[in-house]
């Protein structure tokens, strides 16, 4: 910063009352050294000593550094005690909240920035329409749309293609084809995001036909059609088009390799991303991570190490996706020790990173390590969410901690609000099955607020196989039979039940039954290097 230092103090400037000022122009280079050099400490200060220099470009700037440091509260102070805003204002705030997925915030500054007399342009609009996609705020897309409507920027590229992904998250086919139409000149990015409204659909077809029709394609069209297959389960298909690319970047490599992940293919994954190294595309952090949990998804230790060793050749800053999942490799493949060693190096720990290591200990039986691990979380001010509270759960029924199990259970909606889904009704049932208590898992199936499924009922009737409870055994079976006729647990453990109990008949009535329906026992089988 020694040039800094030169441009304040080896000019002339103007003095009054023994203040020393420099002309805005150079306040706003000064401020955009030490913001390029990441100090935006130095940045605010030389900002607040220059009161008189200062202008809305200089505002605008200290907002956009506090922005792109994730520093929202710092922007949003500064953004309330700006004398003058104009659109860029409002523009870099709203784009803060949609980083932040802060929805409470975004709506208001819009609605602000309307009654503060300052016209929406098509980056606004644009946006906003990003930032409410799958949100409780997606109902405002239509009044969105009206708005550009009465200040004719639905004819822009920018908004309309912001338009059509919005329409098609909220599956309106029709509106988004229009908003297609309307726009003036279409462009490659206008095609692409019609290609990718119709995969959001799943009208296949059409995007396909759009796509052969487009005047012009590039890389992105390509990648957004394999996109699309993947995203409605053809894979295979995905594939095809993606051998068909005469040109591919790293995001149509990864694209691909998360496909594979998606649909659980994982040998295919890490076939082709040996195939992306042969072809001399450098991977980025986010194709490491799918390649790690390819590596996680079938067990694979070994190559989850030499994984991890490319990524740290590679010379990427490690950021909190890649050492997540780093995290979750190695607790899936077993190794607990060496998760733990990575999750510790984490400086910025998420919910998923959390979640991860907690999951990781439960999984393998440690319940000691997730419960303290889940106590360490909430003390670093993280709040949990479903997937933390199957894992806490799931970690109560290996280590059968039926108490601890109902605590953590009742806390989630009474404490976090978080509704009991599917998972953890089974998760419950099983900690009940395992200790024996029938009439508390009876009591809690009755007790749900939709139909259980195979899962529920098979977790009950293992517990029945474990406990040899032939009567709740027959009537979990039934249950399973009525969901999935020819599950073949449905018949296994039962019989073992009733060999156990000396009902030969019924045993041999049920083998009979599978001969018949030619239902085989599931083999097990270990996936772990």
């Amino acid at each position: 910063m020694r040039c800094v230092n030169r441009l304040l103090f080896g000019t002339p400037c103007s003095r009054s009352r023994n203040m020393c000022t420099v002309t805005s122009v150079k306040l706003n280079y000064m401020i955009d050294a030490y913001i390029q050099d990441n100090n935006i400490n130095h940045a605010r200060k030389l900002f607040d000593e220059n009161p008189t220099s200062r202008n809305l470009v200089s505002w605008n700037m200290m907002l956009t550094a506090y922005i792109k440091h994730h520093q929202i509260e710092h922007a949003h102070d500064l953004f309330d005690q700006m004398p003058l805003k104009d659109a860029v204002s409002w523009n870099i705030m709203l784009s803060g909240f949609h980083m932040t997925t802060n929805s409470d915030g975004l709506y208001p500054c819009f609605l602000q920035m309307g009654r503060a007399g300052v016209a929406p342009d098509d980056y606004t609009i644009s946006t906003f329409l990003r930032a409410v996609i799958s949100t409780e705020l997606d109902v405002l897309v239509p009044q969105v749309h009206a708005r550009a409507l009465h200040l004719a920027l639905n004819l822009s590229v920018f908004v309309g293609s912001s338009l059509i992904r919005a329409y098609a998250s909220l599956r309106e086919e029709e509106a988004f084809k229009r908003v297609f139409d309307d726009i003036l000149v279409k462009d490659v990015t206008s095609w692409n995001a019609l290609v990718s409204g119709y995969m959001e659909v799943g009208s296949i077809a059409d995007a396909q036909t759009t796509f052969d029709m487009m005047p012009q394609r590039n890389i992105i069209s390509w990648t957004t059609l394999v996109n699309g297959y993947i995203r409605n389960k053809r894979i295979n298909k995905a594939r095809s088009v993606f051998n068909k690319m005469s040109e591919r970047n790293v995001v149509s490599w990864t694209v691909m390799i998360s496909g594979y992940v998606q649909n659980k293919r994982f040998m295919d994954a890490l076939n082709l991303f040996l195939l992306m190294f042969k072809s001399g595309t450098r991977p980025n952090h986010f194709t490491f991570s799918s390649v790690l949990d390819a590596c996680a998804g079938c067990s694979s230790l070994l190559t989850g190490m030499q994984v991890h060793l490319c990524v740290i050749k590679s010379g990427i800053p490690e950021d909190v996706i890649s050492l997540t999942s780093l995290v979750d490799m190695y607790a899936k493949c077993g190794d607990t020790d060496a998760a733990f060693r990575v999750f510790v190096s984490i400086q910025n720990k998420n919910l998923v990173s959390w979640n991860s290591i907690i999951g990781g200990y439960a999984r393998h039986g440690l319940a000691t390590r997730a419960l303290e691990e889940f106590d360490r979380m909430k003390k670093a001010g993280v709040t949990p969410d479903e997937v933390t509270f199957v894992n806490m759960l799931s970690a109560c029924v290996h280590a059968g901690l039926v108490e601890e199990g109902e605590k953590y259970f009742t806390s989630m909606l009474t404490k976090y609000g978080i509704q009991a889904e599917m998972e953890h009704y089974t998760c419950m049932v099983d900690l009940y099955g395992r200790a024996g208590q029938f009439d508390q898992a009876e009591k809690l199936i009755k007790n749900m607020p939709f139909e259980p499924d195979v899962v529920l009922w098979g977790v009950l009737l293992a517990a029945c196989g474990l406990h040899s409870n032939l009567k709740l055994g027959e009537y979990a079976a039934e249950r399973i039979r009525k969901l999935e006729r020819s599950h073949p647990v449905s018949y296994s453990v039962l019989s073992k039940i009733q060999g156990e109990k000396g009902i030969w008949s019924s045993v041999n009535e049920l083998r009979d039954i599978m001969k018949e329906r030619q239902i085989k026992k599931q083999k097990a089988i270990s996936w772990v290097e």
